[in-house]
C-alpha cells in the first residue's frame, strides 16, 4: 500500500453515503460565523462525483431565485457532518453539466422508483439482476 492509500485509510471516514450522480441529497455542512459553528443543509441535485478515496468530492446543484448554484463537497472533509438521499434519480448519464443549460421544470431528473431504488439504498450499489428463466428450463419432465 502506498503512502497516499495508507494516509486516506487512516484519516478518511469509515463510512461514506451512497449518493450516486442524480439523486437530489441534502448535504450537513459545517459553517463559522464568527466564533460559532452551525450546521446549514444544502439540498441540490448530484450532478458529478469527482476523485477516489481520501479526494472523493460530490458536486450538488440547486436554483436560488432563479440562479443556479454548484457547491463541491469533500466527502471526508470533517465538515461535512451528513449527506442524506432525499430522493434517488434515474438517469444514464455520469455527468449532468447539461442541466446548467436548463431553466425550470427542465432541469428536473427522473425519480428512481420501485425495486430498484430498495436495492441502492440497502446494497449503495445496483446488483446484477438474475436471468429471467426460459419456460423450457423451469418446466419439469412429465412421466407418463
Amino acid at each position: 500500500m502506498d503512502l497516499i492509500q495508507r494516509i486516506g485509510s487512516e484519516m478518511g471516514k469509515k463510512t461514506i453515503p451512497t449518493a450516486r450522480v442524480g439523486d437530489t441529497v441534502r448535504v450537513h455542512y459545517l459553517i463559522r460565523e464568527g466564533d460559532k459553528e452551525r450546521i446549514q443543509p444544502f439540498t441540490g441535485t448530484v450532478i458529478a462525483l469527482r476523485g477516489r478515496g481520501i479526494a472523493r468530492s460530490v458536486l450538488v446543484r440547486r436554483l436560488v431565485q432563479g440562479e443556479g448554484v454548484e457547491r463541491s463537497f469533500p466527502l471526508h472533509s470533517p465538515r461535512v457532518k451528513d449527506i442524506e438521499v432525499v430522493r434517488r434519480g434515474n438517469v444514464r448519464r455520469a455527468k449532468l453539466y447539461f442541466l446548467r443549460d436548463r431553466v425550470g421544470k427542465q432541469t428536473r431528473v427522473g425519480e428512481l422508483l420501485g425495486e430498484r431504488a430498495r436495492r441502492f439504498d440497502v446494497e449503495g450499489a445496483e446488483s446484477p439482476v438474475e436471468p429471467a428463466r426460459s419456460a423450457s428450463a423451469s418446466a419439469q419432465p412429465v412421466q407418463v
